[in-house]
């Protein structure tokens, strides 16, 4: 198999229609990590992990546990970016590793429900809280959501440099309200520290430990969920291979971070015992941190995570469209790069499409449901990519080597096969509907794969 061509000698104009202009730096792909991982999460998956926990202790170890092997994760996918510095993430690592036919069924699923169905769920998480502020109800949150969509769609289109400037300054504006809050509570001593007392012991109402960990760790991984999306824009990145790597191990430590302080905050603000579920949680929190108006305060931050999550994603999915179609295995106009904008304005167009038409149908919870199971599957693939491209020595020279390998490919490994066991026996029905679903793009493939081999025999 031919390996990607050098970041270094790739100088072909965006404005030639070929490829696209490598412009990002590290704070912007930084900024992708955070601001996709961070949403409504940080606020609701720390009180649903505490309740069912019951401990500070065993709260504090899911999320160091969860971190390490989330950074190991990461460690494996920036030496996969370093060796495939192009656009499209973990479809093209697919490719490189394991062939066309599985990174076609990646983003096979990733373009019919995956990407457009997390897009229509942060618009619709964004719109519900914007609506709880503004007290907007009724089919005025759905405009909310759509018009959420289509001005990240649009900012997009027009400028990437832009796009990514509204995602920096989006994401940083959240990490410092999140550290005000946390100095707000304790500078003006809101909380108590005895709620952190039994400090190992279970309370009273938790699960068993086994079943609580087992819960704590989906919530807690699905909590760091897209932090790998950040390698769809590898080629508008300037030098990826040192880039990549970076962003993602700062982004995860930072999310990492994030989590267990939020987490520490909102147990010193609202006692374990008095945790009902997610939402009064959020409630009895914003209560104690200001007042009556706590809800809608807590409500307004809420939607300036979402924004920011929301803004990664549309920045970084399309590019997964656009290079299927690069390779011949999806629409050829889709490959094409806007000679005025120099951005693939047709991929963030069609996503933004189907987002669009999942949010109007509002059933879209359901439908991700099914692909939670074959989303990790296809990440578990995506690390064993790197001992098959290791092996057979596919790809450029890697600027960035994997420190320790093989442990942290092999940790990161166990949390997913974990992962999958735990998915499986607790969503089983989903699981394999969403597999065969996943599997009637074979034919699909084998349909755009005739027509490349027939397009590349003419021009022999």
């Amino acid at each position: 198999m031919n390996a990607p061509v050098p970041t270094n000698t790739i100088s072909i104009p965006a404005s030639k229609g070929r490829v696209l202009v490598r412009q990002l730096g590290l704070a912007s792909a930084t900024a992708a990590v955070a601001g996709e991982c961070i949403a409504v999460g940080i606020f609701l998956t720390p009180a649903g992990m505490a309740k069912s926990l019951g401990s500070p202790f065993w709260l504090l170890l899911v999320w160091i546990a969860v971190g390490i092997l989330t950074i190991s994760g990461a460690l494996t996918f920036g030496e996969l970016a370093s060796r495939f510095p192009r656009e499209g993430g973990i479809y093209v690592y697919l490719y490189e590793t394991w062939g066309p036919c599985l990174a076609f069924l990646y983003g096979w699923m990733c373009l019919l429900v995956l990407d457009p169905g997390l897009s229509a769920a942060l618009a619709t998480g964004l719109a519900s809280y914007a609506g709880y502020v503004l007290h907007v109800s009724g089919p005025l949150m759905k405009v909310i959501a759509i018009a959420a969509i289509w001005l990240l769609c649009l900012l997009n289109v027009l400028s990437l440099r832009i796009s990514a400037g509204v995602l920096r300054w989006a994401t940083w504006l959240k990490l410092g309200i999140l550290a005000l809050l946390i100095f707000w509570a304790l500078a003006f001593r809101l909380g108590s520290w005895s709620n952190f007392v039994p400090f190992v012991e279970q309370r009273s109402g938790s699960l068993p430990l086994g079943p609580a960990l087992g819960a704590g760790m989906v919530g807690a991984f699905f909590s760091f969920g897209g932090w790998w999306d950040v390698s769809k824009i590898g080629g508008e990145m300037r030098d990826p291979g040192r880039t990549l790597p970076r962003a993602m191990l700062v982004g995860v430590l930072l999310v990492t971070g994030a989590y267990i302080v939020v987490s520490g905050i909102f147990l010193y603000l609202v006692p374990l015992t008095k945790v009902t579920s997610d939402q009064t949680f959020v409630a009895q929190a914003g209560a104690v941190l200001f007042g009556p108006l706590g809800g809608k305060v807590l409500a307004a931050i809420v939607v300036l995570c979402v924004f920011s999550s929301l803004s990664a994603l549309i920045m970084a999915a399309p590019r997964v469209y656009y290079a299927m179609a690069q390779d011949g295995l999806f629409l050829h106009a889709v490959a094409r790069v806007d000679p005025r904008y120099g951005t693939p304005a047709l991929a963030i167009l069609i996503q933004g499409t189907i987002a669009t038409v999942l949010v109007v149908m509002g059933n879209f919870d359901e439908i991700i449901a099914y692909f939670i199971f074959v989303a990790v599957v296809f990440l578990g693939l995506t690390g064993v990519g790197l001992m098959i491209s290791r092996s057979k020595n596919r790809g450029v020279e890697p600027t960035f080597r994997t420190p320790l390998y093989p442990v942290p490919a092999i940790a990161y490994l166990i949390l997913i096969l974990a992962l999958m066991l735990l998915l499986a026996l607790h969503s089983r029905r989903e699981a394999i509907l969403g597999t065969i679903v996943v599997l009637i793009g074979v034919p699909v493939y084998r349909a755009f794969d005739r027509k490349r081999s027939h397009v590349r025999r003419s021009s022999a």
